[in-house]
């Protein structure tokens, strides 16, 4: 019997073994084709209700098994599970063509979208509405036969160089190891993280210390060693990941998809594939994009260039060095940092358990919108460092269950993610409730430490939990237009307004306390760290845009003529560099939001919504940071919404006004603020 196929609740993760997932998918899709064909051979007239709700709930069982699936592809991977992957990617890929270029289904579609005005549908039945008729215009459905031909070939075979793209980044980190068995080569680094990589090398039979390129290894060891020989070959390693001709090099994959973006952008009547992503995003155009970026490029680059001057000052001071490198940059920041602010990560980390920051964010959870979150044993678990907890309302009422996921392993990939297992949605007169998943890659606890977060970790919990709060606090009907599902320059609002709290005086006393004595962080460290938010925000906006450009380098002209990536992503940054350039590295082989995660033409975004939270919290601080009032307007307006209206719409009527950039360069200190 295979438990993928039988009705459950939660996943039930003990009984599914790697066999069971292919055959799930050819029963699920066998399924959901014979609910396609269902609304397609009704001779009756089409309307709303037995064309487009019937479309937007068909397959919802192929939906569970894929989320179970691709969720477990990203968390808790193997060899085998990432080879269904490249078998099972290009049938999902075939099974959505089969839909979107379906003439007699478009043809429904059609007929109840050209009624649209005669209807009286909802705002949200309105907003389906556009968006099935849009999934098929804008997927090939008005195309010739010809036409939909190359566009399934182009679309199989972006699903698996995706995937490969992934599969390559993740076996490049897993490969990389830096065995250290000389102390003298781990100057610098605090006494926990030198317990880390001895923890790391004990569990891999190994004497001595080991280094890797995940997250809690990597970071450190740039930040904090004094080694400059090893910080650059730490660097090298990092920053050359699949750029080394050989199996696991992604340039042509890198060259194939942005080739097959384009191509499949023009077969649809596109320039390219940025004004066909665009499109569907509140920023509209390529054009609209470049003008965002140049203005904050224009503001950013003066302030970038003082602070890198004064850091190739400070360097060459206290050491002597020459030419900064790249491999110099966190670890003469991180100096003086600690000389202007007298603030030192390993000062604050101690009031950073991941537990007591865990229990912040519920607080702050619960003080803005009266969520409570209670620990639960009776869910099932991928993995047993997993846990779950039921979400409920202030009235008690049961409102999402929530998974976490915090260390990294072997088998999950880098980063850190919000995802979901089921939507939430309403149907047959029942509010179905959400399963939502933040995914993390934290220091673990040691031997003598418990698990104590860098403050910039503190932050990405507080900012995967915002996408979790979106998802969780869903209120809508469909479950196409649920949580997340968003234009994808407004789903970063949610998490970054969440990290605005951990500056907060008010909100770091709920939960930053030492970890041995429970004494609450003292004020003058909290006024550190907000004194210290705008250090070198100069070079770290620079660093966003120059991402934001070269994704639009790739996806925002004709490819075609690109032969060298090296080359191109070098032409791109080309305005924004600080550092001299290393021939060794390359970003875009491993620039996995992009040719890998929904970020194609997107990447932008991630500056688009730091000028809505900026603006949204400016709203919070003027009221108070747990105004519930405030808060309540932006759980109605925002987080409940999800995509049933157009994200503008729902700003304003949160906020009263649109969002202004003014917000955001005065926070950044890269203008001075209005009196």
């Amino acid at each position: 019997m295979n438990p993928l196929l039988q009705p459950f609740d939660t996943a039930p993760f003990s009984q599914i073994k790697n066999e069971h997932f292919k055959p799930a998918f050819l029963k699920a899709i066998e399924e959901a084709r014979a609910e396609i064909d269902a609304i397609t051979n009704r001779t009756d007239t089409p309307t709303f209700e037995n064309t487009i709700e019937a479309l937007e709930f068909s397959g919802r069982q192929l939906d569970r098994v894929s989320s179970v699936f691709f969720n477990l592809n990203a968390a808790e991977t193997n060899e085998e599970i990432q080879k269904i992957a490249q078998e099972i990617s290009p049938m999902l890929s075939e099974f959505s063509n089969d839909i979107t270029l379906n003439a007699a289904l478009f043809k429904r579609v059609k007929t109840v979208y050209d009624l649209k005005d005669t209807l009286a549908l909802t705002d949200e039945q309105d907003t389906l509405l556009d968006k099935k008729y849009k999934s098929f215009s804008r997927n090939g459905a008005n195309l010739p036969d010809d036409k939909k031909k190359r566009l399934r070939e182009i679309d199989a075979e972006l699903s698996k160089l995706k995937l490969t793209f992934g599969e390559n980044v993740l076996a490049e980190t897993n490969k990389y190891e830096m065995h250290l068995t000389n102390e003298n080569d781990l100057d610098g680094l605090p006494e926990g993280e030198k317990e880390a990589a001895a923890q790391l090398a004990k569990s891999k039979d190994k004497e001595g210390w080991l280094i890797t390129l995940d997250f809690p290894s990597y970071i450190p060891f740039m930040k904090y060693a004094s080694n400059r020989a090893l910080r650059k070959e730490l660097s090298l390693a990092y920053g050359s990941k699949c750029f080394h001709k050989d199996a696991l090099d992604n340039q042509e994959n890198v060259l194939k998809i942005a080739r097959l973006r384009h191509e499949r952008a023009n077969l649809l009547g596109y320039d390219t594939h940025a004004h066909f992503v665009l499109e569907e995003r509140m920023a509209e155009t390529p054009e609209k994009v470049h003008v965002f970026l140049n203005e904050l490029l224009e503001k950013a680059k003066p302030a970038a260039v003082r602070e890198y001057k004064q850091l190739e000052d400070f360097a060459k001071d206290l050491d002597g060095i020459d030419q900064l490198e790249k491999w110099d940059g966190s670890y003469y920041s991180e100096k003086l940092k600690q000389k202007l602010f007298n603030l030192d990560d390993e000062v604050l980390k101690p009031y950073f358990k991941l537990e007591n920051v865990i229990s912040g964010v519920f607080k702050v959870a619960e003080k803005l919108f009266g969520l409570h979150f209670e620990e639960v044993f009776d869910i099932e678990k991928y993995h047993d460092e997993v846990k779950t907890y039921r979400v409920f309302d202030a009235d008690h009422a049961f409102v999402a269950l929530f998974y976490a996921d915090f260390h990294p392993r072997k088998g999950k990939r880098g980063g850190a993610w919000m995802t979901s297992y089921k939507p939430q949605y309403q149907y047959k007169g029942e509010n179905i409730r959400p399963q939502i998943s933040n995914v993390c890659n934290f220091t673990r606890s040691t031997p003598s430490k418990p698990s104590l977060l860098t403050f910039n970790e503190v932050t990405t919990l507080f900012h995967e939990f915002g996408h979790g709060l979106h998802g969780m606090l869903a209120n809508t009907r469909y479950p196409s237009l649920s949580g997340t599902s968003v234009y994808w320059d407004f789903v970063e609002l949610p998490s970054q307004i969440m990290e605005n709290w951990c500056f907060e005086k008010e909100a770091l006393e709920l939960f930053a306390k030492h970890y041995q004595t429970g004494e609450t962080i003292p004020m003058a460290l909290v006024q550190k760290i907000k004194e210290s938010a705008n250090f070198q925000e100069g070079m770290a906006t620079l660093r966003q845009i120059s991402f934001g450009l070269l994704d639009m380098s790739w996806h925002g002209a004709d490819p075609s003529n690109i032969k060298d990536v090296k080359k191109h992503e070098n032409e791109a940054f080309a305005g924004t560099q600080i550092y001299p350039d290393t021939p060794e590295t390359c970003m875009s082989t491993s620039f996995s939001h992009i040719f890998q995660g929904g970020y194609s033409s997107g990447y932008y975004s991630y500056k688009w919504a730091e000028v809505l939270d900026a603006d949204a919290f400016a709203y919070f601080k003027e009221k108070g940071i747990f105004n519930t009032e405030v808060a309540r307007k932006f759980m109605e307006n925002v987080l409940s919404k999800g995509g049933t209206e157009k994200p503008m719409v729902l700003y304003l009527r949160f906020r009263g006004s649109e969002p202004k950039i003014e917000a955001l360069l005065e926070r950044a200190g890269l203008i001075k603020k209005a009196i």
